[in-house]
């Protein structure tokens, strides 16, 4: 980039028509004219070298245009885009965009800063005031790769070096547990909650677990999810039965999206890397970016990681009033995270993953603590309706845990469990809270599930404001929400599952929830009318197998109901409907529906995903 400033008495300018086919800034009447008096104004020339080192560029020209402006002692500065300064000019989209940070950046800097527009001829008049300092040139340059050295360097923990934590348990009846965790075996107290005492030795003292979670196998022997060879490592197939508990799963975030008035919305999953908002949003998640280069571009693209690149550009761009705050927008956003080959685990960690998120806008953090209890208690209805084994955890900034104690303790008291609290001594992040739910595994490890955090920096650093009531602009307080990737929730549960001597999935997402076994080829047209009265997702074992046979392949199938009909149920109209218990319960059909009623009720649901005859369902996995 090359900088020519030139401190004014004035600077004027009028726009007379578009110097672009395509790339110009579309502009309302009001800024085809602009006047700026005890200025420093600053041409500026965006190169081709600036477009792969945007934010480094933009950083460099903000501390040069602050130190000349102190120098000459005025905070009033003129961007004036001027191609005339340089022979390789970046590609008309990149200059524009760089051009309009740029001008973000110094306002945030605390600059009073005017820009005329972007593409355009102009006719301008200037007068300079002719002392020394008067005419400066500055031209910015990166080596190029400079940045992909700077981003390595800026790891998580040179963000958390200087932090201090303390580490405490906070109980729904208000009591705390002070922990030093170098001495945690030494805690009796802590042996009443053995959960969470667990999550702790591996989440925070990095404990090994038992070996590889056995959901691997059964995931792939239940044909559920399975690998997929010609694939990236970390991404993953669906087989019919997978695909169903992923529909569910994704339609009861949706359902909980709804249920909090949220807008739906869906935004792309890659973006231009050079664009100086994406690249330092990225850069602020420290976050390992999964890139491509298409054969046709030059520039480099980002896959999303989260859905905050698309929404945060919608939202920047939106006109907002306090009278429309809170508001909540909801996506299901297919991220990327490029995962290291040896941390790939299964449905735990991987590289492709779908994530149901909720962003709440708040005005103030009166609201935004409103919106943060409002969404964690319907994550907290979530998690109890899947039964899987998870702890609580806060992550708090020590003097928003004093100011918030009793708040956090009546959060705790609707979910009915005690929390690991980490009080931090500044923030770590752009969050002053931070709620973590965490699944525990078969073999003694732990998977971060629902999150919600309290974000009291982002929407001033990403343009987002509203306008007040007294006709200022401030920016909102953000919750960043989700619910869980639905991979790790499909990892979760069966985990889950596999802690018991008969593993059983949640009625509601098991892929067939009644299997009916005719004991002869007589009684199947019986079976399907008893299928067609029943409620729920059932199928009909008529393969030409032995009855034990068809019964033992049920159970592997974990199928939560199991009916054998012949003669004597015919004849009795009494079914036996045998669990996962092993027990075996004589039922009518009536009382058989209103049972699967009551266990459908309020969740989501889909019909088979499969034929009803298993005789007639393709075999995935031999």
């Amino acid at each position: 980039m090359k900088l020519l400033l030139i401190h004014s008495d004035y600077i004027e300018y009028e726009c007379t028509k578009e110097a672009l086919k395509d790339g110009f800034e579309e502009i309302d009447d009001d800024r085809k004219t602009g006047r700026m008096e005890e200025a420093l104004t600053v041409f500026t020339s965006v190169e081709k070298c600036d477009e792969k080192v945007q934010a480094e560029v933009i950083a460099e020209a903000v501390k040069q245009i602050q130190e000349v402006a102190g120098q000459v002692n005025t905070d009033r500065v003129m961007l004036y885009p001027y191609a005339h300064l340089s022979s390789e000019l970046a590609a008309p989209k990149q200059a524009r965009e760089i051009s309009i940070a740029l001008g973000e950046a110094l306002v945030k800097s605390g600059l009073d800063v005017k820009r005329s527009p972007f593409g355009w001829y102009k006719a301008f008049k200037l007068s300079c005031k002719g002392h020394p300092l008067s005419e400066l040139a500055r031209e910015i340059r990166f080596e190029p790769g400079a940045e992909k050295k700077d981003e390595e360097a800026i790891t998580r923990e040179d963000v958390v070096k200087d932090i201090d934590s303390e580490y405490i348990v906070l109980t729904p009846e208000g009591g705390e547990l002070r922990l030093d965790l170098e001495y945690l075996d030494d805690y009796n107290e802590l042996n009443k909650y053995p959960s969470l005492k667990s999550f702790i030795e591996v989440e925070e003292l990095h404990r090994q677990t038992s070996g590889a979670p056995p959901s691997i196998k059964a995931m792939q022997r239940l044909e559920l999810v399975d690998y997929e060879e010609v694939s990236d490592a970390g991404h993953f197939k669906l087989y019919p039965k997978g695909k169903l508990m992923f529909k569910l799963l994704e339609e009861w975030s949706g359902m909980i999206a709804q249920q909090l008035n949220a807008i739906e919305i869906d935004t792309p999953i890659m973006y231009d890397w050079s664009s100086p908002d994406i690249r330092e949003q990225g850069i602020s998640f420290h976050s390992r970016h999964y890139t491509i280069q298409l054969p046709d571009e030059k520039r480099e693209f980002v896959l999303r990681f989260a859905g905050d690149f698309g929404l945060f550009r919608m939202m920047k761009n939106a006109i907002l009033s306090y009278k429309q705050l809170p508001v909540k927008i909801y996506e299901f956003s297919k991220s990327f995270r490029l995962e290291q080959r040896g941390e790939l685990s299964g449905l735990r960690r991987l590289r492709a993953f779908h994530m149901p998120d909720i962003h709440a806008f708040a005005k103030d953090m009166a609201d935004g603590w409103g919106e943060f209890a409002e969404i964690y208690k319907k994550y907290i209805d979530f998690n109890h309706g899947t039964n899987v084994e998870n702890v609580l955890a806060f992550r708090i900034v020590k003097d928003f845990y004093d100011d918030s104690k009793e708040k956090i303790i009546e959060l705790l008291k609707y979910a009915g469990q005690p929390a690991f609290i980490e009080l931090l001594s500044e923030k770590k992040h752009y969050w002053v809270v931070k709620y973590e739910s965490h699944a525990l595994d078969s073999v003694g490890g732990n998977c971060q599930l629902n999150t919600v955090q309290l974000d009291v920096e982002d929407a001033e650093r990403y343009g987002i404001v509203y306008t007040d009531s007294d006709g200022s602009q401030k920016g909102c307080i953000i919750c960043h929400c989700s619910i869980g990737s639905i991979e790790r929730w499909i990892y979760s549960l069966l985990e889950n599952a596999l802690k018991s001597e008969k593993p059983e999935l949640p009625f509601w997402l098991a892929p067939t929830q009644v299997r009916l076994i005719p004991v002869r080829e007589e009684f199947i047209d019986d079976c399907s009318v008893i299928a067609d009265a029943l409620p729920g997702r059932v199928d009909i074992d008529d393969r030409d197998e032995k009855v034990g046979r068809k019964i033992r392949d049920a159970e592997r199938e974990w199928i939560s109901m199991i009916i054998v009909f012949g003669g004597k149920e015919k004849e009795s109209g009494k079914l036996p409907v045998r669990t996962r218990t092993g027990d075996i319960k004589e039922m009518e059909l009536d009382s058989l529906k209103h049972d699967i009623i009551e266990r459908l009720k309020d969740f989501p649901f889909l019909t088979l995903s499969l034929p009803r005859l298993l005789s007639k369902r393709i075999i995935f996995r031999g």
